[in-house]
């Protein structure tokens, strides 16, 4: 049998909350709970992980929907829909930057909430099914101990450690960044981090990892390499401070 959808909902209104919920399980996904405060759902996740976060923008707690997000996303790769009262340019703006699957707005119809949801999870799907293309297409790139070689237009084309500055996630695939050039790599930034040589390299975020020699800057939320600013975590900052001074 089947299993159903499992949604977490993080919503502002508990009263919302439950009609959301009510209105989900007509539809036959399962509700594995309902929360208020970010805060809260961040201590439910270690021990049940949803398929998909409704996440409300403005929360009751000390968190924001949007840094309730960025929590999460540095440790789960969870398809989030944010639900909002809020829909103007300056919410929307910040919302995107945790690239989320889809934006429903306050007050929506079942309708509009069953069809938001199909999308995102034929989303899943896709993404899934591009995992298994991606696993066939990994023997096109190599890792050494002092270089990396890519495909590009049909070539193998050597990248030295040097020369990288940072490697950033797309989906199911991954982009570096070198000096005046870029490659799209077809794996996983996982991948790349579990076979990248860890005294050269370290990931500061779920979507980046960076280059030890190449950092110019490093800020209280962010480092910058090569005039990119990219988040970092303050345990990831606390990892890279103790790395760099081993270098």
């Amino acid at each position: 049998m089947k299993q159903p959808i499992k949604i977490l909902i993080v919503e502002d209104e508990m009263i919302i909350g439950a009609n959301i919920s009510l209105q989900l399980s007509t539809i036959g996904y399962e509700v594995t709970g309902i929360f208020s405060k970010g805060e809260e759902a961040l201590a439910l996740l270690p021990q049940s992980i949803p398929d998909i976060i409704l996440l409300d923008i403005n929360l009751k707690g000390e968190l924001s929907g949007i840094e309730t997000a960025q929590i999460i996303q540095q440790n789960y790769n969870i398809p989030i829909i944010y639900v909002t009262a809020n829909a103007d340019d300056a919410h929307f703006n910040e919302a995107k930057t945790t690239k989320p699957y889809a934006f429903i707005s306050k007050p929506f119809k079942k309708i509009d909430l069953q069809r938001v949801i199909e999308l995102t999870v034929k989303r899943i799907q896709s993404e899934k099914e591009e995992d298994v293309a991606t696993d066939k297409e990994k023997a096109s790139s190599f890792i050494l101990s002092d270089c990396i070689f890519v495909r590009h237009q049909e070539k193998m084309v050597r990248v030295n450690i040097t020369d990288i500055f940072y490697i950033e996630a797309e989906r199911n695939y991954c982009r570096i960044y070198c000096k005046g050039k870029e490659y799209l790599l077809a794996t996983t930034l996982k991948d790349m981090d579990e076979k990248l040589p860890n005294q050269h390299f370290i990931r500061v975020h779920r979507s980046f990892i960076v280059n030890l020699s190449n950092i110019d800057e490093i800020a209280t939320s962010h480092i910058v390499i090569s005039k990119k600013a990219i988040p970092i975590s303050s345990e990831s900052k606390k990892l890279l401070l103790q790395r760099i001074q081993k270098v």
